[in-house]
């Protein structure tokens, strides 16, 4: 369960954000794999002289996952590294396993690398990971509000007393969604659970809504769409204003009418940043490689192509890059 973070706490974490954010530029929604033989195959030769790589990417219903693939491609075309992608419970999860040096690559939502750095805000991130290292910022990861058309959940204090899955446990949309509650002065009967179990819920009248983290369009709210009628619930101006100032990893955002089945109007929201993040252990060499595989070759990505690029690479960056990345965009 997310801590909560009084707001003059949201304020004074913003401005050390900044000033990582400034020294770093100096310097989803699955079950996690079970496969017990992840370290098996770290660091081990690739067939071509490079090393197999341990990239954790998310849910397989998010965008994490079909992204990594992208990467994959990429990075076992332009350099010498394989790259064995995991499917994880995304962000948190993810922090840990590069903290412990389980794997060497992986995306994560960029407000759980600033919490996971610092050692706060989430109960699952006991310690500072200050092993953290930055490879570069990617593409809006875009809050959806989601609700049953029949829940009657048409504003966002509808979702008071109302039963909302947020995400799953100690993942970053579960900080997201309390962030957004707390904030709006709403109460809801909170549930738990990956991006597809919080559809079916929705499909099955389980709960009223859910709150869903990725870039659009994710294809748990897309698969949904078209079984069923629902309803995406505006963050209002007051409320993305208030967002924003208490943690500046919160950005403007918009999912745009048509994106999914039923949902003809723009939709007002608010967003983090995804990104790719590795730990100071792995070789300055082999990141330096990796970063210039997947920015040099944007035009081989498929998913959220129109947002990830180098010039943009240095945005939103909550701890500092590593030096194979920074050597890269220096």
């Amino acid at each position: 369960m997310q801590k909560k973070i009084p707001r003059r706490r949201f304020v004074a974490a913003s401005g050390a954000l900044g000033l990582a954010a400034t020294a770093g530029c100096i310097g989803e929604d699955a079950e996690p794999d079970d496969d017990d033989d992840d370290d098996d195959e770290i660091g081990e030769p690739d067939p071509d002289g490079g090393e197999i790589l341990e990239w954790d990417a998310g849910g397989q219903s998010g965008t994490y996952y079909p992204l990594s693939g992208d990467f994959k491609s990429i990075i076992e075309s332009q350099t010498s590294h394989g790259l064995q992608v995991q499917s994880t419970g995304a962000s948190v999860e993810n922090v840990g396993r590069l903290e412990r040096g389980e794997s060497d690559f992986a995306l994560i939502q960029n407000d759980v690398g600033y919490f996971a750095y610092n050692g706060v805000g989430i109960d699952e991130i006991d310690d500072e990971m200050t092993s953290l290292r930055a490879v570069g910022s990617l593409y809006p990861e875009t809050i959806h509000i989601v609700a049953d058309a029949d829940a009657d959940v048409e504003s966002i204090e509808d979702l008071d007393g109302a039963t909302v899955n947020v995400g799953d446990e100690g993942s970053g949309t579960e900080v997201n969604a309390q962030q957004i509650l707390e904030t709006a002065g709403v109460e809801a009967d909170e549930q738990t659970g990956d991006f597809a179990t919080a559809a079916d819920q929705i499909r099955d009248g389980g709960i009223d809504a859910a709150v869903i983290v990725g870039g659009w369009p994710v294809g748990a709210v897309d698969e949904l769409a078209e079984t069923t009628d629902i309803t995406l619930v505006e963050v209002p101006e007051d409320i993305r204003a208030d967002l924003m100032d208490e943690a500046e990893w919160f950005s403007e955002d918009e999912i745009p009418g048509g994106t999914y089945e039923g949902a003809d109007d723009d939709v007002q929201t608010v967003s983090v940043e995804a990104m790719i993040a590795t730990h100071e252990g792995v070789d300055d060499e082999i990141v330096e490689e990796v970063t210039e595989a997947i920015f040099e070759n944007t035009d081989d990505v498929t998913q959220k192509e129109e947002y990830i690029d180098a010039e943009s690479a240095q945005d939103a960056i909550p701890i500092d890059f590593h030096p194979g990345a920074g050597a890269y965009f220096d």
